[in-house]
C-alpha cells in the first residue's frame, strides 16, 4: 500500500488504491492484489474533524454526486466547502473495485462465477484499508442507505468509537429471511439464463434483466405502481404500461451493471448480521458509541419501518425517524433532500444537548 495520502481537491476526484498481497475473505476465499476505486471531495481539516464517509447502495458507484445530487454537492447538506467526503466502491462491484469482472491472476482471465463469496465484513475490512491510506483517525459522519446502511452498521460494530455521528437509512441489524428470499429469487432468475457466467459478450443479460425487474418491485410501493402505471381506459387487454415498464427497467439495468457482480453483491447483502461473531445482535449494538439516526421509509417492502425501529431500539441513544413517501425503499434516492434535512437537524440537536450538559 502506498504510504502517500491521495491528493484531494475542491472538485470530486476518483482514485485507485492497490492493496498488495493476499486478502482472506471471511468465508474462506482468497483474493490477491485487491484494487479499490474511491472518490474524495473537499479537503480534510487540520484537525480531521470534517470527514463524511458515504457508503453507497447496492448498484451505485463511488461518486455520490451522480446518484445523490439533492444531498451531496455545492449548497447541499454535504458539500466540499465544509466536509471532506469519501465514498468507496464496494468490493465485488463493477465500478472499478475488484469484482467478478476483474482478472483472476491465477488464470489471467476474468473471475466471473469463480469470484469468491464475500460478506459485508470483507467489504468493511477494505474500507479500513482506504481509511488507513488517507490517514483518517476519526469520521465525523457516516451515511449509508440500504446496502450502504448495512455496511455502516457492520463498521460501527467493528469500530464502536470511529464515527461521531451516523445515519442508517432503510437498513437494520441483519438481512431478514424475507429480504434473503427476494434476493435468492433474483439469483434463480439469473441462473436460469444459460449464458450466465459463460464469459461471452452479453452473458447473463436476460437473467439480469428479469432479476432487476423483480427487485424494483420490492423498491417501490403498490401505490406508486397503481398511480404511475395505470391504463388510460378500461379497454386495454394486453400491452400494459406496467408490462412495458418492467421490461424497460430490466433491460436498461443490463447496460450499466454486470450479472456476476449483481449475483455477488446480493450474496454479500444476505450475509449481513452484526451479531455474527459477537454473541448476539443485542451484544453487538450495545457496544456502539456512535450517535445514530435510523431513518425508515414509509411503505418500504424490503426493510419495513418496524424492522428499522427494532434496530434503533437496541442501539444505545439512537434516534428514529420515518420519511413519509409513496416510493418505499426508493425514497433513499427520491427523497434525498428530506433525509438530508433530518440529518442536519439530528446533528444540530445532538450538539445542543451536549452543550447543555457540558
Amino acid at each position: 500500500m502506498s504510504a502517500v495520502m491521495a491528493v484531494v481537491t475542491a472538485e470530486p476526484c476518483v482514485h485507485t488504491l492497490h492493496v498488495p498481497g493476499t486478502f482472506h475473505c471471511e468465508r474462506g476465499g482468497v483474493l490477491h492484489d485487491v484494487v479499490l476505486t474511491y472518490s474524495t471531495y473537499g479537503q480534510m481539516s487540520p484537525s480531521g474533524d470534517n470527514v463524511v464517509w458515504i457508503l453507497h447502495p447496492l448498484t451505485c458507484n463511488a461518486q455520490p454526486m451522480d446518484w445523490w445530487p439533492e444531498f451531496v454537492g455545492p449548497g447541499k447538506a454535504i458539500n466540499a466547502d465544509e466536509h471532506f467526503i469519501v465514498c468507496v466502491n464496494s468490493l465485488g462491484s463493477c465500478y472499478g473495485s475488484t469484482g467478478p469482472d476483474s482478472i483472476n491472476p491465477a488464470t489471467d482471465s476474468p473471475y466471473h462465477t469463480d469470484f469468491p463469496l464475500i460478506t459485508l465484513k470483507d467489504v468493511v475490512a477494505l474500507h479500513e484499508q482506504v481509511r488507513a491510506h488517507l490517514r483518517i483517525e476519526a469520521i465525523h459522519l457516516g451515511i449509508g442507505g440500504s446496502y450502504g446502511g448495512q455496511q455502516l452498521m457492520e463498521w460501527m460494530c467493528r469500530a464502536p468509537d470511529l464515527f461521531a455521528y451516523a445515519c442508517v437509512i432503510g437498513a437494520g441489524a441483519r438481512q431478514s429471511p424475507w429480504a434473503v428470499a427476494l434476493n435468492e429469487t433474483q439469483r434463480m432468475a439469473m441462473e436460469s439464463d444459460s449464458t450466465f457466467g459463460s464469459g461471452n459478450e452479453g452473458a447473463g443479460q436476460r437473467g439480469l434483466a428479469a432479476a432487476r425487474s423483480l427487485a424494483v418491485m420490492s423498491y417501490r410501493s403498490q401505490r406508486v405502481y397503481n398511480t404511475t402505471q395505470a391504463e388510460a381506459n378500461d379497454e386495454v387487454c394486453d400491452g400494459y404500461r406496467a408490462s412495458s415498464y418492467q421490461r424497460h427497467i430490466g433491460n436498461k439495468f443490463t447496460r450499466r451493471f454486470s450479472a456476476c457482480a449483481y449475483w455477488t453483491l446480493t450474496k454479500a447483502m444476505d450475509s449481513h448480521n452484526v451479531g455474527r461473531g459477537r454473541g448476539s445482535i443485542r451484544n453487538a449494538l450495545a457496544a456502539v458509541r456512535t450517535r445514530v439516526l435510523f431513518v425508515a421509509l414509509q411503505d418500504d417492502l424490503l426493510f419495513p419501518v418496524d424492522e428499522v425501529r427494532g434496530t434503533a431500539d437496541m442501539t444505545p441513544g439512537a434516534q428514529f425517524a420515518v420519511i413519509d413517501s409513496d416510493y418505499g425503499h426508493d425514497s433513499i434516492l427520491t427523497h434525498a433532500r428530506d433525509i438530508s434535512l433530518r440529518i442536519v437537524r439530528f446533528i444540530a440537536d445532538s450538539v445542543s444537548r451536549e452543550e447543555a450538559l457540558a
